[in-house]
């Protein structure tokens, strides 16, 4: 429980990047034992100063004082030596290594010159049962769910003696069960006088397990409350700045042809356990089907399998009645597809990307941002491409030339046993002529697929940022940057993007950021089909208001729509039909309007489908 110690203040902390102003004269304090809930939009400045408070960034201005001493951070070393510890978002764990390793990993215990695995193990058994945080110090991390993920990251931090945990987003990935044994763990902490702050953007959950709220708004802080006094309504009014529809309004479905048809699909998984077995389903145009199930029984896998990024077993995949059984990724897309992963860093986005060439990435090969040279500029794409290739497949064969004449020659004479080319015979050297014809035309394939490549990153280079680009349309044998970026600033106006230009590197953004923009160039397709995996993962209230909008207006505007979805309320507000998946099958299929709360959790927990729908005509076993 909190006391009246203060252990953490930030005091008028300022931080300013190219364009953004992240934190403005921002004042926040911690007191021992307390959950302090830190609330605002993406881009509001909460990660920032988490980041300064952890020394990963340097205010520009502020004081920032742990137990009434003021200190400055060079690093995050510094601030868990000084008892802070960060759970990050996206967690900073070695996925091969075990337990104990990523624990102990730059705080070893050695025994001599070694590492003791075996105190290190001891150890992190010990805290995990001292903080009710069950977890084996021997498993892979790889091998583990999420949930336990987490669990490994709080011990990182308490084994560093962390007295203050600062947790990012910690139930983003999260399915409710481990929600609810996070909230546990967090309580018990506070009752053990660590201090927690927790960034989220679930205001259910906020009200459930703070015990004071601070809310930011545009690198500013614009208010705090107490749980007991608080609304999700009046939270996300001083989030937004303005009242939020927390509830989806739509109308009835109006259901037409199938678009998609799945029949009899099974898959593996990463470690080769059946992950769907004879899953079978439609989604028709005009009507949202959402796929019900704690996380790892099978939803994951069926995303996969159907936008191509898994081959399935069996079972066949038809989108607008084309069979697209174990199809690529582009022919899915092709179809008329538009896919929202649930792993936007790893198969929504590049990071070194821009923004704008992120939001063409499944586009950049078709009209208009793959422009052809036009018949007036031809020639003088022509040259521009000719000239650099020449000239880079001439200095590769010179280069290879010299190789092959001191290395690659003599050891093809040695391995015939030829010391003397004058004095060999016709016979003895059409082996090695032989070969050097061979290696003469493979070498030339492959210099000239270099050269045409280097030609062609110098011709877009030109065509960008040469002296004609201010003058002339900057199309090049690829891109037409003028169209992408234009593409690019429409769709950031148009779902409130937070990035300083369309030339920023997309993994620079925000999570929530990063997410709004996957979601922008998905939506912005108006695809036929849309497969939405956590559409609203890791954003704000206003964000979710506004996707939430815009999958109703997919839908009325007679898309397919298949939500896949952690959060039971997004599932029950935007669905039209809903599918139960518990280990791999289908396990009920209900009319959204004819089912509870309650008997879907009792479907997804693996409870029997006739027991549970037994009075629900408008629900049926699958």
């Amino acid at each position: 429980m909190p006391t009246d110690e203060i252990v953490l203040e930030a005091i008028d902390i300022c931080k300013q990047f190219p364009g953004v102003r992240a934190n403005d004269h921002v004042n926040l304090s911690l007191h021992k034992g307390e959950i302090l809930a830190l609330l605002g939009e993406n881009g509001a400045g909460k990660s920032t100063l988490m980041n300064i408070i952890y020394g990963l960034y340097h205010a520009d201005s502020g004081a920032i004082k742990v137990k009434g001493r003021e200190v400055t951070f060079v690093s995050p070393r510094e601030a868990i030596h000084s008892g802070i510890g960060m759970v990050h978002q996206h967690f900073q764990l070695i996925p091969v290594m075990s337990v104990a390793d990523n624990v102990v990993l730059g705080e070893e215990v050695t025994r001599g010159v070694l590492l003791d695995q075996t105190e290190a193990a001891r150890r992190v058994r010990e805290l995990s049962q001292q903080y009710n945080l069950a977890v084996e110090p021997g498993a892979i991390i790889e091998e583990l769910p999420v949930g336990m993920q987490q669990r490994v990251e709080i011990i990182k931090a308490l084994y560093r003696d962390a007295e203050i945990l600062i947790l990012d987003e910690p139930t983003a990935v999260l399915t409710p069960q481990e929600v609810e044994d996070l909230f546990k763990i967090m309580r018990d902490l506070s009752d053990r006088g660590v201090s927690i702050i927790f960034i989220t953007h679930k205001l259910k959950e906020v009200l459930a397990v703070a015990h004071r709220i601070v809310v930011m708004r545009g690198g500013q802080v614009v208010g705090s409350a107490l749980p007991a006094e608080s609304t999700p309504e009046s939270l996300a009014a001083l989030m937004v700045g303005r009242e939020v529809l927390l509830r989806v309004h739509k109308e009835a479905a109006r259901p037409k042809d199938v678009v998609l048809e799945v029949a009899n699909l099974s898959a593996h998984d990463d470690r080769q356990h059946p992950a769907l077995r004879k899953v079978s389903f439609e989604v028709r145009s005009g009507e949202v089907l959402g796929v019900a199930g704690v996380q790892g029984n099978g939803q994951t896998e069926l995303v996969e399998v159907l936008t191509g990024l898994r081959h399935g077993d069996s079972g066949q995949v038809r989108i607008n009645g084309k069979d697209l059984t174990n199809a690529s990724p582009r022919a899915v897309t092709s179809a008329s597809c538009g896919h929202v992963p649930e792993d936007r860093q790893r198969f929504g986005l590049v990071g070194d990307y821009t923004v704008s060439e992120n939001l063409v990435l499944n586009s950049y090969f078709e009209p208009p941002y793959a422009a052809p040279p036009s018949w007036r500029t031809l020639p003088l794409v022509a040259v521009l491409f000719a000239v650099p290739a020449i000239a880079i497949f001439a200095a590769l064969a010179a280069l290879w030339g010299e190789i092959q004449r001191l290395v690659v020659w003599p050891l093809v004479l040695s391995l015939f046993g030829i010391t003397d080319v004058e004095a060999a015979s016709r016979d003895a050297m059409k082996g090695p002529y032989l070969i050097e014809l061979v290696e003469t035309v493979v070498v030339a394939l492959v210099l000239g697929y270099v050269a045409a490549r280097l030609a062609f990153w110098l011709v877009n280079w030109v065509s960008k940022r040469g002296p004609a680009a201010g003058q002339t349309p900057r199309a090049g044998l690829v891109f037409n940057h003028t169209a992408v970026d234009a593409h690019a600033s429409g769709l950031v106006a148009e779902y409130d993007i937070r990035t300083p230009s369309v030339e920023t590197p997309g993994g620079s953004l925000s999570g929530g950021n990063q997410q709004k923009l996957v979601v922008a160039r998905e939506f912005g397709r108006r695809p036929r089909l849309l497969i939405a995996a956590q559409p609203t993962r890791g954003i704000d209230v206003g964000s979710i208001e506004f996707i939430h909008q815009q999958i109703v207006a997919q839908r009325d505007a007679g898309a397919a729509v298949l939500l896949v979805s952690a959060e039971l309320d997004e599932i029950m507000a935007l669905s039209d039909r809903i599918v139960v998946m518990y280990k791999g099958e289908i396990v009920a299929t209900v009319d959204a309007g004819a089912v509870t709360r309650e008997q879907l959790g009792l479907l997804m927990a693996g409870a029997h489908a006739e027991d549970v729908l037994r009075s629900r005509p408008a629900a049926s076993a699958a």
